[in-house]
């Protein structure tokens, strides 16, 4: 029987982070869920009794030590971080500002690389994983995505180099590259009102080779199985899973 793992997902109240926080939970793990609203994450933390949650933002260096002093705390122990959480906008270059790249990319790069820098001796310790949550726009363009596609690959290029270094320490970093997903993003992160998320996730169905939008369940799967042991001998890798989009 596999043993308990403790488990730290940031953005684990919604979408995609909660899907793989419950999925950790009921093989048995212990999880830290981290985000910015009370309000979700304690409806999350009632589906199980092994998740605990945490307000935190994930672009702070002092949320970041907060977070892993929390999991050390309960649980004596990190074994896989998941740096889920995401930040994102239809930001046309016409349109851009210093704050609102700056927002992206604290988000999407330098919150990873914190929290990863924190939790680094922990995961050393126990010969741990980190998975990053990427996108198929990491290495797939589109047009006014361009800020939030640049974060998704310097993402998807900090994973490999992350790889490269801390493979002598025994720690794996792999990244999960996930197509759209029905998580309430294009409402949310992107600000789109309901019928113009209508419109997108239809043409998004059409692209997408296997015909449909993922569902949080699809990529929560890889998450779990890049931190597991089936995964021991694979490190440095970005997974796409996306229906095929990327190809198309």
């Amino acid at each position: 029987m596999q043993s308990a793992k403790v488990i730290i997902v940031t953005g684990g109240s919604s979408g995609i982070g909660r899907a793989a926080a419950l999925r950790f939970a009921r093989q048995g793990d212990k999880v830290l869920i981290t985000g910015r609203r009370p309000g979700p994450i304690e409806e999350t933390i009632a589906e199980h009794e092994n998740i605990v949650g945490l307000v935190a933002d994930a672009a702070s260096a002092e949320d970041a030590r907060h977070t892993v002093g929390k999991a050390i705390d309960l649980w004596g122990r990190v074994d896989v971080l998941v740096n889920n959480a995401g930040a994102g906008a239809i930001l046309p270059l016409a349109d851009v500002t210093a704050e609102r790249i700056t927002d992206i990319f604290s988000v999407n790069a330098l919150g990873p690389s914190l929290l990863a820098s924190a939790a680094l001796p922990h995961l050393k310790a126990t010969q741990g994983t980190i998975v990053n949550v990427s996108s198929t726009f990491g290495h797939r363009p589109a047009a006014g995505l361009s800020h939030y596609a640049a974060s998704k690959a310097a993402l998807e290029h900090l994973t490999r180099c992350w790889a490269l270094e801390l493979a002598p320490l025994g720690v794996r970093v792999n990244a999960i590259a996930a197509g759209p997903t029905e998580s309430g993003a294009l409402t949310g992160m992107l600000g789109l009102s309901a019928q113009q998320a209508a419109a997108v996730k239809e043409q998004e169905r059409a692209r997408i080779p296997l015909g449909r939008r993922g569902v949080p369940e699809d990529v929560a799967e890889w998450i779990v199985r890049l931190a597991g042991p089936a995964s021991a001998w694979t490190t440095g890798q970005v997974i796409a899973v996306d229906g095929g989009l990327g190809l198309a």
